[in-house]
Formats: structure tokens, C-alpha cells, sequence
């Protein structure tokens, strides 16, 4: 694990942006697609502002989120909704994505349809994960129901339900996202720094602490505000 620290938030969440727009940009040299799972909520908005302004082929760029809840796009719950607002905008917005969410009453429904839609695009050509303070990333939650199936399973999607969770989630499984070609954890704050920490000890299993199974070869951005 490699870790960056930044003087502030704004710095690192653009030169994060320039980041993964490089790798896509290098990987449509060599290759006519690639592809990048980003996570949704507040943290990565600013990023996303800026790389959807990358001078890159974004028609040849498939998009998807590392986890969703299980909710209609037009729910205020959805994570689909902030890529559409703040990533795929701009010059992004020739890009294909490739949705986490299917009008089925259970994820189990509509995963097998979601999941082969993305497996043409794998491996990820990049990966960006955030990170709780209980050290989940992604949906991949400690206590939750399949978290077995998401650390050590060779699914591509996994359906998730986990205790404070208001609805069931899926998720990109641990597999999936530790075989992108490259792979990085944006953080911000004290506690969030701490529970990083906490995760690089040999005695929290990755049940425990989830985002442990990912920090190998994962390149970890803080920045304390």
C-alpha cells in the first residue's frame, strides 16, 4: 500500500482527477475501451468536476459505480444520480454506463443481467474507493449478510444487506476490484485516517475490517480536511 498526503482536500481531489484521467488516457493508447468504478456519495463530487472535463475519448470509456443502493434512479438514495450531475457532464458525457440497479423487486433479480454487461469490461482499468470509519469500502460492510461471498467469492456483483442499511445494496465484489489494473482509496479527515490505520493492523481480520482485503496494491490519498 502506498499512502499520499495532501495539504488540503481541494489539491488532492484534483490532482486525483488528473490522475485517472491519465490511466484511462494511457489505457486507450493500447486498448480500444476502458473502463473506471468510482463510489458515490458526498466525498468524490469534486473529483468527478473536474475529470468530466478530461480531454480523453470518453466514447470509448464505460463507467460504473463500485456500489449502489437499491433504488430507482430518480430516488434521492441513489448513487446514479450523482454521477449523472457531476461525472457524466462535459466531455464525459459520451461515455457508456454501465448501471449497478435494475427494476427488479430483489437485487438477486437483476443481478445476472448487470453483471454481464460488465464483465466485457473487465479487468477495471482504474478503480476509486472510498472508505467508512467501520473500514468498509464500497458496500462491502462489516456484519453484513453475503460479506463472505463479497471478500472471497468470485462473483462480479454481489447484493448486500447490512445492519443501518434502510435498503439492500450491490456491490462489486473484492475480486473484482482488487484486479484493476490500478486501484485507489480517497480519504479526508482525522477519524477516517485512524480507522486506515486500524485496518493496516495484523490483528483485524478483513471481516472486521473490509477494506483490509483491498489495501495491497492500492494506492491510499488522505488529506486531513
Amino acid at each position: 500500500m502506498e499512502l499520499v498526503t495532501y495539504a488540503d482536500s481541494e489539491m488532492m481531489m484534483m490532482e486525483l482527477a488528473q490522475r485517472l484521467a491519465g490511466e484511462l488516457r494511457q489505457a486507450l493508447q493500447s486498448s480500444d475501451t476502458a473502463s473506471i468504478a468510482v463510489p458515490g456519495g458526498t466525498t468524490p463530487g469534486p473529483i468527478f468536476d473536474s475529470l468530466c472535463g478530461a480531454d480523453l475519448d470518453w466514447d470509448r470509456v464505460s463507467v460504473m459505480l463500485t456500489d449502489e443502493r437499491w433504488v430507482p434512479e430518480e430516488s434521492p438514495r441513489s448513487n446514479t444520480r450523482l454521477l449523472r450531475q457531476r461525472l457524466l457532464v462535459g466531455k464525459a458525457a459520451v461515455a457508456r454506463y454501465l448501471p449497478l440497479y435494475a427494476p427488479t423487486e430483489t437485487p438477486e433479480e437483476g443481478i445476472p443481467d448487470l453483471a454481464e454487461a460488465i464483465s466485457e469490461m473487465l479487468p477495471l482499468t482504474t478503480c476509486l474507493l472510498g472508505m467508512g470509519t467501520d473500514m468498509h469500502t464500497a458496500s462491502i460492510f462489516p456484519g453484513a449478510d453475503r460479506l463472505e461471498d463479497a471478500l472471497t467469492g468470485d462473483h462480479i456483483l454481489v447484493p448486500m444487506r447490512a445492519p443501518g442499511a434502510p435498503e439492500p445494496r450491490v456491490t462489486l465484489s473484492a475480486a473484482v476490484l482488487g484486479r484493476a489494473i490500478s486501484r485507489h482509496i480517497v480519504i479526508t479527515g482525522p477519524e477516517k485516517r485512524e480507522a486506515l490505520d486500524r485496518a493496516r493492523t495484523l490483528t483485524l481480520t478483513p471481516e472486521e475490517a473490509p477494506v483490509a482485503a483491498l489495501l495491497k496494491g492500492s494506492i491510499v490519498h488522505w488529506a486531513e480536511s
